[in-house]
Formats: structure tokens, sequence, C-alpha cells
């Protein structure tokens, strides 16, 4: 399942659980891409609800789709991902350090107040 919800004028709330095929990666690629139309400043919030990796086929279709990624990451000044999982807050964080502009924070899926709040701050 991975599903976008826009909030308002600039903030996306992505959930996602299980294991995204072919199929759900496009489905999830176009939905980024559409809701995040005309947003500029913006912030996400990402619940991992259940993560298991894409299946190979979902990987070549998300690599072959990079450039028009790019320009959405671009929108976003911030994002707050939610996991149960240590790992994953790590190397969302980590990918924070990677990505220029966009500043990424971490959070247990019972902190999802705090990840609003960090979200919502005025101080960008």
């Amino acid at each position: 399942m991975f599903t976008v919800t826009r909030f308002g004028p600039d903030r996306l709330d992505i959930e996602m659980s299980g294991k995204l095929d072919i199929e759900g990666m496009k489905t999830a690629l176009d939905e980024l891409l559409r809701n995040a139309e005309g947003i500029e400043h913006g912030k996400m919030l990402y619940d991992v609800i259940d993560y298991h990796l894409p299946t190979l086929p979902a990987i070549v279709l998300e690599l072959s789709r990079v450039p028009e990624m790019i320009e959405f990451i671009r929108k976003f000044d911030r994002a707050a991902v939610l996991a149960d999982k240590p790992w994953l807050r790590t190397v969302s964080e980590v990918k924070g350090l990677l990505i220029p502009k966009l500043e990424i924070k971490a959070f247990d899926r019972e902190q999802k107040e705090e990840a609003v709040a960090w979200l919502e701050r005025e101080d960008v």
C-alpha cells in the first residue's frame, strides 16, 4: 500500500506498507508527482508502516524516473519520517545528508505529533 494525501498548499503525507511491485511503484511515483504539483518549499510526512524492499522490476522503474524524482524532491525543504525500525530512521537521516537543501528528521511512529510540529515550525 502506498497513499499520498495533500494537506494544504505545501505538505504531502505519505503512507507506505508492504512491498511495492512494478505496478505499485508506477502508481506511487505518479501519485507523488501529481500531488506535488505547485508545491514550493514543501514538507513531507512519510509514515513507514511495514517496510519491505520493492521488487527488482520496481527498483528498475524507479531508477528510470530519477530525473523526475530529482525535480520532485527539489520542491521540498523538510521531510519527517515515521518508522518503528531504528535502521530505517538512521538510513532516512543519512539520506537527508546526501540530498542538498532537504532536511530529513526521523521519528518513532509513536511520535507523530512531534514530527508534525517539527515539520510545521516556522524557522526554515
